[in-house]
């Protein structure tokens, strides 16, 4: 039997439930489970993703909590799996009333299938070749940029960054900003060595 506070607080928790479900749309499942009643536990479910329905029972989880006051009441961004099989993220909080007893728990499950797709698409349009066209720019920089500018294109070249560049790779370019004609220019050491994080007594031993 629910004492009036316990209907209150599940009352308003419908409303945040409500509240997640619309801002989370359409990729997050948005469950409220009344742990009172586990036999019937779910009490409402936004974007529905798993296929279930209000007034099914309660999962392991949920029975945890019932069983045990002192369980997390809040384990976030755990591993789940959808019923069809969809790689899940999820996130359960347990609701507490005033006498320390979970009485809900509120949970998110967030399907992973379309975002690692996105991540994937993202990857391969943001994909670019940077040997397949070495001094080409659209605007093209001047002076010490000229100089940034293509130290960061060959530290992408080899899949690194400038002041993670190794000895040999240093030696190379240099050969390269020399072939451009790129250490004529007012202090290119400097931009060179501090590019780099290195001293202008090493970049001047590189380019030897």
């Amino acid at each position: 039997m629910r004492t009036t506070d316990q209907q209150h607080l599940l009352q308003q928790m419908r409303h945040v439930a409500e509240g997640l479900g619309q801002t989370l749309a359409p990729f997050c499942e948005v469950v409220l489970h009344d742990l009172l009643d586990p036999e019937h536990a779910i009490l409402a479910i936004h974007n529905n993703l798993s296929g279930r329905a209000v007034g099914d029972p309660a999962t392991e989880l949920g029975l945890a909590r019932i069983a045990d006051p002192e369980f997390a009441q809040v384990l976030a961004n755990y591993p789940n799996q959808f019923p069809d099989g969809r790689p899940a993220k999820s996130t359960s909080i347990g609701i507490k009333d005033a006498n320390q007893e979970y009485i809900a728990a509120l949970c998110l499950n967030v399907d992973l299938t379309l975002f690692r797709s996105l991540h994937a698409m993202l990857g391969q349009f943001s994909n670019v070749d940077p040997a397949a066209v070495l001094h080409e720019s659209l605007a093209p920089p001047a002076g010490s940029d000229a100089i940034r500018d293509h130290i960061e294109r060959f530290a992408a070249r080899h899949a690194t960054t400038p002041r993670a560049l190794k000895a040999d790779e240093r030696r190379q370019l240099m050969r390269e900003l020399q072939e451009a004609g790129l250490l004529d220019m007012r202090r290119s050491m400097e931009t060179i060595a501090s590019h780099l994080g290195v001293s202008r007594a090493t970049v001047y031993n590189y380019a030897k």
